[in-house]
């Protein structure tokens, strides 16, 4: 299962340089998570996005 980026997105761009499977890219207005290579940041304490999105808007696919 991936993770999704809702429409509450601000695109601000702080979830794209913290992924570390590079996953995340600058869509029309939101920024998308690519669900073939995102893995929730498997091994890791936290997912890295989730944890510096301001907005919040970044939840299970």
């Amino acid at each position: 299962m991936a993770l999704y980026i809702t429409e509450e997105c601000t695109y601000c761009g702080a979830c794209e340089p913290e992924c570390p499977v590079t996953a995340i890219s600058a869509g029309d207005d939101i920024y998308v998570i690519d669900a073939n290579t995102c893995n929730e940041c498997a091994g890791l304490d936290e997912q890295a996005c989730v944890a510096v999105c301001p907005a919040e808007c970044i939840v299970q696919g």
